[in-house]
């Protein structure tokens, strides 16, 4: 056996900013990326800490909520951040990035000058349909996807369930399958990039209306993170580690909204929500609305012991 495998750690940072769910990125000449960096099975005792150390490094900012999220180790991954500084090439180094999510309620401006938030629906405006199905769909993606599948039935299937076609639902859990069907396509941005790489060139992923491109496959990690969160709304109270301490039940419709991508029935979310004993009113009311005020509630940690369901359905406006 030859060659050598390198690790990776690279994290996806969620957090509401201004309202809306944002990323943790770093920049420097090139295209944003996701924190990341090497582990050292000689100093790092665990993939974790190691984690929580080079993203304080890089961002200023300490991590809170984490959990692993998947391991990255396809061949021939363009990564030019998580490459770690490794040569390319034959004999180069394989490389294998595990990524990780975190969540934050405190999404506050990052220490760190490289350091920034972005809202993930700069990398993926087709999968924000909370005023109705993106324009972008129909007026790009669907007419280059539908000429890429041509006469191609398991092409045109594809197309027709991820896109929402022909009276399909739209699946707002399937965030990675869409970006490698736009990429496989040749229509995700770093998609030339790549294919210039490996003809021996050198080229930038260069912006579309099909979202911001990232540095090597991060837009990959960050569009499996999404998906991830999207289904784990469903069978875990994951939202409520996107929340204050205290908060309105608007406050938290509109952060499940923003995670979900989709527009949900306020009564029904309301109902919903109380019927979890998931939340506590504490007789309180936030007066800062900008309209009548409204009652605070908290998370009762303690009805995740009394409850079998969790996580959160969603009733769609």
């Amino acid at each position: 056996m030859t060659g050598n495998v390198v690790i990776g750690l690279s994290a996806v940072v969620m957090g509401v900013r201004g309202g809306e769910i944002a990323t943790l990125t770093v920049r420097g000449d090139g295209p944003r990326a996701l924190p990341a960096g090497p582990f050292d099975p000689d100093a790092d005792r665990t993939f974790e800490l190691a984690l929580r150390a080079f993203v304080t490094q890089q961002t200023g900012f300490e991590l809170g909520y984490v959990e692993q999220l998947y391991t990255f180790g396809d061949k021939g991954r363009d990564a030019p951040l998580a490459d770690l500084g490794g040569e390319t090439g034959p004999g180069a180094a394989r490389v294998v990035s595990v990524g990780y999510l975190a969540l934050t309620p405190t999404a506050g401006e990052a220490p760190a000058i490289a350091a920034d938030w972005a809202p993930w629906s700069r990398f993926f405006p087709y999968e924000d349909w909370r005023r109705g199905r993106p324009p972008v769909i129909d007026e790009a993606i669907v007419p280059a996807l539908l000429a890429w599948a041509d006469s191609q039935p398991e092409r045109q299937v594809r197309v027709r369930l991820l896109f929402a076609l022909d009276g399909a639902r739209w699946n707002e859990e399937r965030v990675l399958e869409r970006y490698e069907l736009l990429y496989e396509a040749g229509l995700a941005p770093e998609a030339e990039r790549d294919r210039a790489r490996v003809r021996g060139e050198s080229g930038e992923a260069l912006g579309s209306r099909l979202g911001e491109p990232m540095a090597g496959d991060h837009r990959r990690i960050l569009a499996t993170a999404l998906g991830r969160l999207r289904g784990k709304l469903k069978y875990r109270p994951v939202v409520f580690e996107l929340m204050p301490a205290t908060f309105t039940l608007s406050a938290l419709q509109r952060t499940v909204e923003s995670v979900s991508g989709v527009p949900l029935h306020k009564q029904n979310f309301r109902r919903m929500i109380v019927r979890t004993g998931l939340v506590e009113g504490l007789g309180r009311l936030e007066p800062d609305t900008g309209g009548r005020p409204a009652e605070l509630f908290r998370f009762r940690r303690e009805g995740l012991v009394s409850t079998s369901a969790p996580g959160l359905s969603l009733p769609l406006a």
